[in-house]
């Protein structure tokens, strides 16, 4: 038996512009080290297309919002740095992952652990999966600042590393954590990209 808390880990979160494929507009990474949350990074970046009024409508940013931010190419190393943790956190990883992954030609992911998957199968029962229903489910966003709010980078990435932090311990070990199954369907951003 391994505890979970002797890895290190990143939640990752990302937002997207609605094209298709979908380009970066905001991306978060909230470490986890020896169990215990660290502080999260964010960076806006101006996407190479617009971002799309039905992204806006998810997410709140606009055109107008990342117009002088800087473009994902002058943040990758920062991005990179922040990501290089021997495992990494997202909920429904792969739409995360599937960004990041075009963003950074030739970078591999970690491990990575899915929170959507986990839930599915160590709190059966639950209402819902997307990442707003277990925030409600388990108080997950109770103490957050205030000028946070959902479907932005951060907030989900805060909440994602709760939750994580919640089903770990559920886990008690790492290997448990690491028998994932496979989840069923249900994308948390499918409008958002």
């Amino acid at each position: 038996m391994t505890d979970w808390t002797s890895v290190s880990f990143v939640v990752v979160d990302v937002e997207g512009n609605g094209q298709q494929p979908p380009d970066l507009v905001e991306v978060a990474a909230v470490p986890i080290v020896g169990g215990v949350i660290g502080e999260p990074v964010s960076w806006l970046v101006r996407p190479e297309s617009p971002i799309k009024f039905y992204a806006t409508r998810i997410h709140g940013l606009t055109n107008q919002d990342v117009a002088d931010c800087p473009t994902f190419e002058t943040v990758k190393v920062d991005v990179l740095h922040a990501l290089s943790h021997p495992a990494l956190i997202a909920h429904n990883a792969h739409v995360d992952l599937d960004v990041l992954q075009r963003k950074m030609t030739g970078w591999e992911p970690p491990e990575v652990f899915d929170t959507l998957k986990l839930a599915r199968r160590l709190v059966p029962g639950q209402r819902g999966y997307r990442l707003g229903e277990l925030v409600e489910a388990f108080g997950l966003a109770d103490g957050l600042p205030d000028d946070l709010s959902p479907h932005r980078a951060t907030y989900d990435a805060l909440v994602a590393a709760r939750l994580f932090v919640l089903l770990a311990t559920k886990a008690h070990d790492l290997e448990e954590l690491r028998s994932q199954r496979p989840g069923e369907g249900e994308d948390e951003h499918p409008a958002l990209f």
